[in-house]
């Protein structure tokens, strides 16, 4: 039996890899992709040509428009969408960090 008092990588001290910081950055960006509609935006972005406006996203997901912007908000927090506004009107579109997750995913599934 192993010894568990052991550094399981001699050498490797996590504390100094992974900061507080970004522990809680990685962790709220895994969280978002947490929720199925969470995750069906910001596939929809990812597989979109560019920003996408809120009343273009509304008719692929079966939610309430209230919904739909607290789910992007969500997303915007934990840096995997961007908002852009102009005027009245809004467009999203996904981070670099959204799209190398997405990517992630595919090429292991």
């Amino acid at each position: 039996m192993p010894d568990s008092s052991s550094d399981p990588l001699p050498g490797t001290d996590l504390d100094a890899l992974i900061d507080d910081a970004t522990t809680t950055a990685d962790v709220k960006a895994l969280s978002a992709f947490g929720y199925e509609t969470r995750y069906r935006l910001v596939r929809l972005l990812v597989d979109a040509d560019g920003a996408v406006r809120f009343d273009e996203i509304t008719p692929y997901v079966s939610i309430s428009d209230s919904a739909v912007s607290h789910a992007l908000t969500l997303l915007c927090d934990a840096g995997l969408v961007k908002k852009q506004k102009d005027g009245r009107s809004r467009s999203y579109s996904t981070t670099e960090r959204a799209e190398a997750l997405v990517e992630a995913l595919d090429r292991t599934r």
